[in-house]
Order: C-alpha cells, then structure tokens, then sequence
C-alpha cells in the first residue's frame, strides 16, 4: 500500500504541550492487543485483507481507507450487510465516509457511544488507541452476542455482561413499596424541634 505516510507530511513537528499530549495518547496504544486485532481481522474477513506491517504506523495505514473496517462489520451480520457499498478510493473523503459509515453500523450492532473512535482518530492517527478500544469492544460484543457469525478464538475478548431481565409479579411490587430499607432510616421519633445551631444572626 502506497498510503504509508500520507496525512503525517502536512502535520509538521508538534512541540511542547501538543508533543507531550500527543505522547501520553500513544502510550496508550496496545502492541499485544494490536496482534489479536489484526489477527481476529484476518480470521473474520479472509486472507484477502493482507496483514499489516507491525507497529502503530501500519496499522492504522491497514485500516485507514475504511474498506477492512467495512468488512469485518458487515461480517458480523448474518443477515442485511449494514455498509451496503465497499469502494477502496485514494480521495480523502471518500475515505473518511467509508470509515463512518462502519462507524454507524458499529453502533447500529450495539458499540456504544463511549466506545466509538472520531474518524479523525484513524485518518489522522491522532488516537489508535481509541480505535483499539473500539475495535474490542465490537470483539466483545461478537463474543457475547454468539450468532455464529465471530470467527476467532473466545477468549481474545471479553465477554460483556448480559442484561439481567427479572420479572416480578405487581404483588411483589407492591409489598416491595412498603418495606422501608435499612439504609433509608427511618424518620419516626426524631425531629429538628427546639434544636438551634449557633447564635442568632443579628441585625446592626
């Protein structure tokens, strides 16, 4: 890929305040974490995506034009494909509409807002660790999801927490609404009558 590089050129040196900001968000990105991305990227979209070169700088030329992410999203849908239109393009902002577009099929499959990674965080590299963080947040959700549609090994992820529906009945309800939890105390025998605090504000 001829894209290595492209967009750092016009950004020139950072110094000072932007340089050290700009380090304490790289120290963030994951190069154990990276390997099982890129891995599970493979495994769920074939071998047709290639493989990056390892380190920061190839992954985020890897994923930079918005098709992969395409992919692995449409991949996880069983059924509709959410991105219906995958078009490698060398325009820029062909390319940042292909990476938001998986942006919206993302939080349409259940990433939360909180998750989500900016365009800008790819195309411009300013944040690769939050597109780690969203990229394993979709991995969890596969995982937990479990509709046969993640190709990788379990365990790469966490396994999110389900929602914990409980059904009560409206009379458990109700005899829920009488009891007075310890915690609230309760306000019989005691009052603020015939107390004062400090001595009366006077009037000059």
């Amino acid at each position: 890929m001829a894209t290595k590089g492209v967009g750092m050129a016009n950004k020139g040196p950072s110094y000072g305040l932007s340089r050290q900001v700009q380090d304490k968000i790289d120290s963030k990105y994951d190069p154990d974490l990276e390997q099982i991305l890129v891995e599970w990227i493979t495994r769920q979209c074939g071998s047709g995506v290639g493989r990056p070169e390892a380190g920061k700088l190839g992954f985020q030329a890897w994923l930079k034009d918005g098709c992969i992410l395409s992919e692995l999203i449409n991949s996880l849908f069983a059924g509709d494909k959410p991105v219906k239109k995958i078009q490698s393009s060398p325009m820029a902002f062909k390319q940042m509409e292909q990476i938001s577009q998986f942006l919206n099929a993302a939080e349409k499959y259940g990433v939360t807002k909180t998750d989500m990674f900016q365009t800008v965080d790819l195309w411009e590299g300013k944040d690769l660790a939050a597109v780690q963080r969203t990229l394993s947040a979709l991995g969890s959700l596969a995982v937990t999801k479990d509709e046969g549609t993640y190709n990788g090994d379990p365990n790469w992820f966490f396994k999110k927490a389900q929602e914990n529906k409980r059904d009560f009945s409206d009379e458990q309800i109700k005899a829920g609404k009488n009891v007075i939890g310890l915690q609230m105390g309760s306000n019989k025998g005691a009052s603020q009558e015939g107390m004062s605090y400090g001595r009366p504000r006077q009037i000059l």
